[in-house]
């Protein structure tokens, strides 16, 4: 138990070397022969369990020993070398210790990877020291004699700097510089001595490998001739694929992935059925990017569905390759995903297959196939899956109703591809919310536990679900599932058993949990297509009088996709929306006849409500019919900017920092936080695990004046109706004005949402929060003074550590040692938070933090919120700094 704990923290390099050092000595010790190859057999095996424990840090148990056992049985004494072809480029072989460290890791778990490196950086700086300028055609390095003398010299020193960096970390591996690659001349009049591969003799490899060697190959080719010629690395690593079949074909470089590019993001995966031929229409794709992908496709289309690229840096390449998540970019072949609404749509004999061979249930025994088959009939279903049905996952949606994940049934190929992730996503497409259940045995329960916003686990069986943010929404549908059997009670919250709190006092299970989990970015690969989106899309603006539509139609001018094309006003009728300036728009005075027209009609898709408290309600339920009479079956995203949706169940509480950010992707109607709530809400979280009970905390605002909203002013000399603000900066003579001392409507909005973070033995009582706000006679920009409480003692600095960890890669979170003051603010799309204080007793913290009461406290969490539910990149059209 103790040396398992402590493994994680030896480092990989230092565990190689050890256990090399270890090796040699232990067998200089030996002179007998058949003791020595005992003693190395023992010690290998150590080794490898030594490695796998390290793997164990990246990943879960279960993810890693599935791995190994899938890549261990891809190859036999017959088929040595298909588990991998991994090409290195030039670029990387600069990392050589680390390099040899990755390879020698996967050498020390049994798995031998086929190596080929090109060296291109090398060959250019030695070749330009020597006088010769490289001349490329085509992107091909047209070689003359004098080159290839030098290509061939470079190649073979990186070559065995990267042997001896093996053999040096006790990896055996064999340099291989010629004899696998046969080739004619490319166009001899054209690039010189440039090959075309014509055949690959696998025999020095499998040769290699069953020595217990790694094989190192440059990518030199000989024709029939025995003339040398120069390859493209990556060519040539993609011809020997080709004869290998391995399942993963792995191209490290510097930059770890392919790139969007207008948004930077890394792609996570690539699933070429289903979207290379949409991926090649986008505009951001060409030059190398399209030639790229081109190439994976030729490549993949053939080789076996089981095998898949990934781009990757060396550093990554465990992860990569031992992990659900991965690390660079992943490319497979896949297979277009179907939705189909009967049995005989699939294939009745297919679907009983697939139950039979793999529905826990029917194995146990507990079920038949016939059963399942049965019990389609009780409600409408979907039936999702790919062609090969190597995933098949079974939607019961009753009108009305919660959808039930019924069942989720999938092959190990279906794992180990992402098809699972697939099917999922585009049930998520189709279902705002969703409850589900595992077994406590499941190999991929994590699995569950990351894609869900909740879970209830009792008696080795958990029920999951998302969506659905509110524990007594959770309760009343669970109570709804149990009343009509859809879920067996063995799954649910209810009796007989002990209730909640007695069973998780004996037992230590976890009992309802409806904290939206904070996802490690990348934790589950989605399509490079839907994440991020680039497709034009429309916005309609009910309300864009006051200061907050103002400044949402500014951020919108800089939007590269979405474009406002209807703003209403009823003041404003007819004159020209000033703001907004990437094409002319007109107000308009749209009632609600107009908008459920315009929603059937499908001329938006999204809606944004910037209306006074209580007003917004009739446009809203003009949007649901609308929607409802549509023939095309969506739905256009509806965020409304005032305070009449945030308490509601049904709607998702768009504040992406705290609440995660898969229910505003999954969402259509989304309640925008206020803007004081905002504020209070990001300065209390991360602190809430030392809440003192019966101890409310305190926040005291001051607000610019802004922030109490507008009135119609006089007309301008043109008769436009001006708009001037509420509350005048010579009305609080110079200094603040408090209001609102008790009950402030964002006092219960932080304190209700809030509520969701706490811990689930606390979840009953709730979060209080006493909050004092003021008006000061600056326009905008809120400063917030957190006063709280605490459990116990913690220090100042403890205090900032733990703002760090919540805040962690957050891109509109600033955090600083000073106090924040107005400039820090003010302008500003984000929230910035400083001033850490604990009171000398050390049981009372003090932090301040701010935001402008018009961005980050309305337009830009707005605009973070419709991109989330767009598709869009989060940040597209927010300046972040």
């Amino acid at each position: 138990m103790h040396a398992i704990s402590r493994v994680p923290k030896l480092s990989l390099r230092g565990a190689l070397r050890a256990s090399a050092v270890s090796g040699t000595r232990a067998a200089a010790r030996r002179s007998n022969v058949v003791a020595v190859r005992t003693l190395s057999t023992a010690s290998a095996q150590s080794d490898r369990d030594t490695i796998t424990r390290l793997l164990y840090s990246i990943g879960t148990k279960r993810e890693v020993e599935r791995y190994l056992r899938i890549f261990s049985s891809s190859s036999d004494a017959s088929h040595p070398a298909k588990f991998a072809v991994i090409k290195v480029g030039g670029a990387v072989l600069d990392q050589v210790e680390e390099l040899a460290t990755n390879l020698s890791f996967l050498y020390r778990v049994g798995l031998y990877p086929v190596v080929l490196h090109g060296a291109g950086p090398q060959l250019n700086s030695i070749i330009e020291s020597a006088g010769v300028i490289p001349d490329y055609i085509d992107g091909i390095r047209v070689t003359d004699a004098k080159t290839l003398q030098i290509a061939r010299r470079v190649f073979l020193d990186e070559n065995l700097k990267l042997v001896a960096a093996l053999e040096k970390l006790g990896t055996r591996a064999r340099p291989i510089t010629s004899g696998v690659f046969s080739a004619d001349y490319l166009d001899k009049d054209k690039y010189g001595l440039v090959g075309k591969i014509t055949k690959v003799d696998k025999r020095p490899i499998e040769a290699s490998i069953r020595a217990g060697a790694l094989p190192i190959l440059t990518s030199l080719a000989e024709s029939d001739a025995g003339q040398i010629l120069n390859v493209n690395a990556d060519i040539a690593a993609g011809e020997l694929a080709k004869e290998l079949e391995p399942l993963k074909i792995v191209f490290l470089n510097e930059k770890g992935g392919l790139f969007h590019g207008i948004t930077g993001e890394k792609l996570d995966v690539i699933n070429l059925d289903e979207e290379y031929d949409e991926l090649m229409k986008q505009p951001w794709v060409k030059y190398g990017t399209k030639l790229k992908l081109r190439e994976f496709k030729e490549l993949l289309d053939h080789l076996p569905r089981t095998s898949s690229v990934a781009v990757i840096s060396v550093d990554s390449l465990q992860r990569e390759l031992f992990t659900d998540s991965g690390a660079g970019t992943l490319i497979r072949r896949g297979y277009k995903l179907f939705r189909h609404k009967t049995i005989d749509s699939v294939g009745a004999d297919r679907l009983r297959q697939v139950i039979h061979d793999r529905d826990p249930d029917v194995l146990s025994g507990e079920e038949s196939v016939t059963g399942v088959l049965n019990s389609l009939k009780d409600t409408p279903y979907t039936i999702y899956g790919d062609e090969p049905l190597d995933v098949v996952a079974i939607v019961s949606h009753p009108e009305g109703e919660v959808p039930i994940l019924t069942k989720l049934l999938a092959s190990r190929n279906g794992v180990m591809n992402g098809i699972v992730d697939n099917v999922f996503n585009a049930i998520k497409k189709d279902h705002r919310r969703l409850f589900w259940t595992a077994r406590a045995d499941d190999e991929n329960r994590a699995w569950h536990f990351e894609r869900a916003d909740g879970s209830f686990t009792r008696a080795g069986k958990s029920l999951f679900w998302y969506g659905v943010h509110d524990v007594h929404e959770v309760e009343r549908i669970v109570k709804s599932i149990e009343e009509k059997g859809r879920i067996p009670r063995t799954y649910l919250p209810v009796g007989p058993s002990a209730p909640p709190h007695k069973a998780n006092a004996a037992s230590g299970i976890r009992s309802y949990s409806t904290m939206a989990r904070r996802r490690v970015p990348g934790s589950s690969r989605g399509y490079a297509t839907a994440a991020p989106s680039t497709e034009q899309k429309r916005l309609a603006l009910i309300g864009a009088r006051g200061y907050t539509g103002q400044a949402l139609t500014t951020l919108l001018s800089e939007h590269p996709f979405l474009n406002l094309t209807h703003v209403s006003s009823r003041q404003l009728a007819g004159y020209p929306l000033t703001s907004y300036t990437k094409a002319p728009v007109n107000y308009s005075d749209l009632s609600v006849e107009d908008v459920q027209r315009m929603e059937k009609d499908g001329e938006v898709d999204a809606w944004v409500m910037a209306l006074p408290n209580g007003v917004c309600k009739p446009f809203v339920d003009a949007i649901d019919r609308g929607a409802a009479e549509r023939k095309d079956g969506k739905e256009s995203v509806v965020v409304d900017l005032s305070a009449d949706y945030r308490f509601e169940d049904g709607w998702t509480y768009g504040l992406p920092e705290l609440y995660g950010r898969d229910a505003i992707r999954a969402s259509k109607r989304i309640s925008n936080p206020g803007c004081y709530a905002t504020s209070s809400q990001l300065i209390v979280a991360p602190l809430l695990k030392y809440l003192k009970p019966d101890a409310w905390p305190t926040v005291f605002g001051v607000s610019g004046y802004s922030g109490a909203g507008t009135v119609t002013g006089p007309t301008d000399p043109d008769g436009r109706p001006t708009t001037v603000p509420k509350v005048t900066p010579e009305s609080v003579h110079g200094g603040i004005r408090p209001y609102s001392l008790t009950d402030h409507i964002h006092e219960r909005e932080a304190g209700r949402h809030l509520s969701r973070l706490l811990s689930a033995s606390s979840v009953g009582t709730g979060m209080k929060l006493a909050f004092v706000p003021s008006v000061a006679p600056w326009f905008s920009g809120i400063i917030s003074v957190l006063s709280m409480p605490l459990n116990q003692r913690i220090t100042a600095r403890e205090v900032r550590a733990l703002y760090e960890e919540k805040y962690n890669g957050e891109k509109l979170v600033r955090i600083k040692n000073e106090v924040p003051t107005l400039p820090d603010v003010e302008n500003q799309h984000g929230w910035t938070v400083g001033g850490f204080q604990v009171h000398s007793e050390g049981d009372r913290a003090v932090v301040v933090g701010g935001l402008d009461n018009l961005l980050k406290g309305a337009a830009t969490q707005c605009l973070q919120n419709l991109n989330l539910a767009l598709g869009y990149d989060e940040y597209a059209g927010i300046p972040v700094v």
